[in-house]
């Protein structure tokens, strides 16, 4: 009698163990546990590095540029018309930023091969492999998504429309517009401008000419001071990588950037002679100083520490940050 039940239990057993079931706890197996705890690590692991590569691709070190959008609420020693003013200047710089990024998506997918050739430029995620370009599509569609969803938020049409018009011009210039010379150069410096544009807009402060005027030379002084730094960089290479530097020689850059240098310096002096406020006319005419200085040494350092991106001198040079933050201090002033 007592061989049956002990039978029926070796059957048992064997039918737990076809079915993967544990006799007691119904547990899968050990094995198996770790197989499945390794996948979702591998898988967490693979999102992790997809992320990483998404933010490098939207260029954190670009950010501070998006700055410009507070240019002329600060000049004007006010950030808007009304109580919504500081938070609509916060999300036109937000826009701004998802708008960049989404331009620097599409600036990579149309130079993927070019890029893979290139000595620094072959690091970036799309042209390294990190990300495929159909990722890269994707990105730069949900950043483009992104910033007229904030832009909408801002309750002004005129600052979507800012932030739509530099979105074209920046699929424009990947797609073309950087390989013509001197347009490409303007293209460059419309970028800057758009900014400062789109912060006026957003705060409903009107910018002056002498304003719009300084912020144009000034962009087209960094677009040059970028194609000297790249040139230098790159050596004889350099027309290969960007075929508009074919066009730019170093005297000719060096001409362009005095001549922009100059120009900056006295349409801003007319800008603090005619356009700011009586009350902050000496102020602005003393925040000249630092900003001659912080000219001079960016011209300087393009050409002595030639880099591949000329916006790294603006933060980390401790002279330029010094002079930078004495140009500050002299808006901030008159309102403390």
């Amino acid at each position: 009698m007592t061989g049956v039940p002990a039978a029926g239990g070796l059957v048992g057993i064997r039918a737990q163990a076809a079915s993967g079931i544990g006799p007691v706890t119904g547990s899968p197996p050990t094995a198996a546990r770790v197989t499945g705890a390794a996948s979702q690590g591998a898988r967490g692991e693979r999102g992790v590095r997809t992320a990483r590569a998404v933010l490098r691709t939207a260029r954190p070190r670009q950010w501070p540029k998006n700055l410009l959008v507070l240019a002329a609420p600060l000049a004007a020693g006010s950030a808007g018309r009304d109580g919504r003013g500081p938070a609509d200047l916060v999300l036109a710089v937000a826009a701004f930023t998802l708008a960049a990024a989404a331009g620097y998506c599409v600036n990579d997918l149309a130079d993927l091969e070019r890029d893979r050739r290139h000595p620094a430029k072959r690091l970036r995620p799309l042209a390294a492999g990190e990300l495929t370009p159909a990722q890269g599509r994707v990105c730069a569609g949900l950043f483009a998504l992104g910033a007229l969803t904030l832009a909408a938020a801002v309750p002004s049409w005129g600052f979507t429309a800012v932030l739509a018009g530099y979105l074209a011009l920046s699929v424009a210039y990947s797609l073309g517009l950087k390989h013509l010379a001197g347009i490409e150069l303007l293209a460059l410096a419309s970028a800057f401008v758009l900014r400062a544009v789109g912060g006026a807009v957003a705060a409903r402060i009107p910018p002056s000419g002498w304003f719009l005027l300084v912020c144009s030379l000034g962009a087209l002084m960094v677009a040059t001071a970028k194609r000297t730094a790249e040139a230098r960089l790159l050596g004889e290479d350099a027309a290969r990588h960007r075929p508009a530097l074919a066009h730019y020689g170093p005297r000719r850059l060096r001409l362009l950037r005095t001549a922009l240098l100059t120009a900056v310096l006295a349409a801003y002096l007319a800008w603090a002679v005619g356009a700011a406020q009586p009350g902050t006319r000496a102020w602005h005419l003393l925040s000249a100083l630092p900003l001659l200085y912080a000219l001079l040494r960016f011209d300087r350092l393009v050409d002595c520490h030639p880099v591949s991106r000329v916006e790294d001198l603006l933060l980390r040079d401790r002279r330029l940050l010094a002079a930078e933050g004495l140009w500050l201090l002299t808006f901030l002033a008159p309102l403390l």
